[in-house]
């Protein structure tokens, strides 16, 4: 059944047997996944003023410097707000329904789109990251309820 939209081709990883959407890793977001390969959360930092931010930008939102580096983060935050889809838009998900997609504040502030895994949590629980290696370029963030 379809209601009228179509997802966009994406590019996936067919070949090694993942077969949903991939991130596309541009020269403003590898140190993002780069930093995701090794099992760490990251944030751009702007040197200038010490503002964490994401997603990443060329300059600073907070003073527009252009001196930006990636840094850890703890990978722990706050559960804002979840859905649970029941529906697979790509065929990857179908043997994943139902799954849940959350937004996360970081301790550090910046907010987070990804999927929430495990145990159902509620809104304002305390969630951390773990790390789904799906291909040899690309290891997805997600959270799961901590504690």
């Amino acid at each position: 059944m379809s209601y009228g939209t179509t997802p966009p081709p994406q590019k996936t990883a067919g070949q090694s047997g993942y077969d949903k959407p991939l991130p596309e890793i541009t020269p403003l977001t590898k140190g993002f996944w780069d930093h995701a390969r090794q099992h760490r959360l990251a944030m751009q930092v702007c040197t200038h003023c010490g503002d964490i931010h994401f997603p990443p930008s060329p300059v600073c939102p907070k003073c527009l410097s252009d001196a930006q580096e990636w840094r850890p983060v703890s990978g722990r935050g706050r559960l804002e707000s979840w859905v649970e889809f029941h529906r697979a838009y790509w065929p990857g998900f179908a043997n994943e329904l139902p799954y849940r997609v959350c937004l996360v504040r970081l301790d550090e502030g910046p907010l987070l789109v990804s999927n929430l895994v495990g145990d159902a949590a509620e809104i304002g629980d305390p969630v951390a990251v773990v790390f789904e290696a799906v291909t040899e370029e690309v290891t997805l963030p997600k959270f799961k309820r901590a504690g």
